[in-house]
């Protein structure tokens, strides 16, 4: 039962972790895209905010949580 708490716990906590590095990266402000209109996107921002190098923190919290909760489901 402990193991299942614990590791839904980390699961959760890994997510928030991931969620907070994604979205706590710059103040969000409002400029002109080339193309024309308004966007709140920072300005070349780009995809590397996603990569496994800079998340594996996270995802070694969930993936211990999930390993977790597979073990507290057998027993």
């Amino acid at each position: 039962m402990w193991a299942i708490l614990i590791g839904a716990a980390l699961i959760i906590g890994g997510l928030l972790f991931l969620f907070s590095s994604a979205l706590s990266r710059r103040p969000s402000d409002p400029h002109q895209m080339p193309q024309g209109g308004s966007t709140l996107e920072p300005r070349r921002q780009g995809l590397r905010f996603l990569g496994v190098s800079k998340n594996w923190p996270a995802l070694a919290i969930i993936a211990v949580g999930a390993l977790l909760l597979a073990i507290g489901g057998y027993s």
